[in-house]
């Protein structure tokens, strides 16, 4: 089956290289002419784990191709995907402008029957209105059916995820066209993946439903080791015997500066300002906003508890993208906690594995410097500060690290290390939720 994708970001590359994967032939389309050209030179405009190796491979086996060509790819394809971004504009809404332009311009090229997927995150009730869009500037009087295929990749994980998902949600009031999104899945049929049929709002709301959840128990827990440090309780322990609960379970229950990314910020603000617009306000995620909100004032204030004034001093910062794995640095809890110590008087030193250029894009100021190391950047600091827990800050000499900086102050800000072994090694420590001896 011959596929389009429209949209070579982070959803429409990773899904278009994974339908490549399962046999079907895949015309990736942007009108970033710069990222064709990049890609069709084999060059991955972001980092994600594997995907430059499926990317390549099936581009070897002519299964996957990329263009600016529109027209040519709608044209030799049935099936076409809506994977362009939706951005949260000022109110917190999603700005459709993109699906929008998309849809315009197939409505000016289609002339045969095919079935649009919209994959990009949406709110509820925009399926409907896509194909209002498409039917007041259809070109020639054919069909076109709407199906509702809501992404959920976990950035660093998105390959195992668009291979193994735990489901998929396809929302349509066309039988004929669920069963042509259902051939272009099928590899997971072999592997029993769960599928969801329903209507087109009820996929909408799915996505929403399910990440404002998850944003939940993050802020959830994050107030929880408030409250540990507070009686002296440990939040890890407290986190593990929840997560023991088969209601509860094990996942997102990990403190720290608060969720980052763009879907968690995305969705929830959209799912709240859904309710608010039907007079039905979803109060536990207007908390749950709030609260990641407070959590990364609350970690200024932890680093001003072990630094005082931070006019003049250097701190350390390791990790800047909101999770590891990722090149992303989209809502990161970095891009907050910088800025404001920055702003505070602070100079900053820092290192990511993968996000530096994409911070410096977003953070331009003379007042903070990158480097090559963790122990380049606690050269001469007066505190560091853990914001990702990348794997290769899991092991780090700290003797030498504790030799480098200026003062032995850690704030460990994602619980990499354990209370205990750090102040035997006699630095001045605090985590999240877990004591503290500053």
């Amino acid at each position: 089956m011959n596929i389009t994708m429209v949209g070579t970001g982070y959803v429409g590359l990773v899904s278009g290289a994974g339908l490549a994967d399962f046999g079907m032939q895949v015309i990736c389309v942007d009108k970033d002419t710069d990222r064709i050209e990049r890609l069709n030179r084999g060059e991955i405009p972001f980092y994600e784990p594997g995907l430059e190796e499926l990317v390549t491979k099936n581009v070897r086996n002519g299964r996957l191709s990329f263009t600016t060509d529109l027209r040519m790819a709608v044209e030799r394809s049935l099936v076409i995907f809506i994977a362009v971004g939706t951005p949260d504009n000022s109110q917190g809404q999603p700005d459709l402008s993109q699906v929008e332009e998309v849809a315009k311009r197939l409505a000016e090229i289609i002339d045969d029957y095919k079935v649009l997927v919209v994959k990009s995150t949406v709110p509820v009730g925009t399926n409907r209105w896509v194909k209002e869009v498409l039917q007041a500037n259809m070109k020639k009087d054919v069909k076109i059916d709407v199906v509702s295929n809501p992404e959920f990749l976990r950035e660093g994980s998105a390959i195992e995820d668009f291979m193994r998902p735990d489901r998929v949600v396809l929302g349509s009031d066309s039988q004929r066209a669920l069963a042509i999104v259902k051939d272009v899945y099928r590899a997971l049929y072999l592997i029993e993946s769960p599928f969801v049929l329903t209507n087109l709002e009820t996929a909408e709301l799915i996505k929403y439903a399910s990440n404002s959840f998850l944003a939940t128990k993050i802020s959830f827990i994050n107030e929880v080791a408030n409250i540990c440090e507070e009686v002296g309780a440990d939040v890890h322990h407290v986190a593990r015997a929840m997560g023991l609960d088969g209601r509860i379970g094990p996942k997102f229950l990990h403190p720290g500066p608060g969720y980052g990314g763009s879907c968690f910020h995305k969705d929830t603000l959209a799912f709240a300002h859904l309710g608010r617009s039907l007079e039905r306000p979803v109060r536990i995620v207007e908390a749950v906003i709030q609260v990641n909100r407070d959590q990364r004032k609350r970690m200024i204030t932890k680093i001003e508890d072990a630094l005082g004034p931070l006019e003049g001093k250097i701190v350390g910062i390791l990790g800047l993208t909101f999770k590891p794995n990722t090149s992303d640095v989209r809502e990161s809890p970095a891009l907050d906690i910088a800025q404001t110590l920055l702003n505070k008087g602070a100079t900053i030193k820092a290192y990511d594995p993968a996000g530096m250029d994409e911070f410096k894009k977003v953070v331009r100021d003379e007042k903070v410097s990158y480097c090559n190391s963790a122990y380049e950047v606690a050269k001469g600091a007066d505190a560091l500060v853990f914001l990702t827990e990348w794997n290769e800050f899991r092991n780090l000499d700290l003797k030498k690290l504790k030799k480098n900086l200026s003062t032995p102050v850690i704030l460990d800000l994602r619980n990499i290390y354990e209370p205990e072994r750090m102040a035997e090694l006699g630095f001045k420590y605090s985590g999240v939720g877990r004591g503290t001896n500053i």
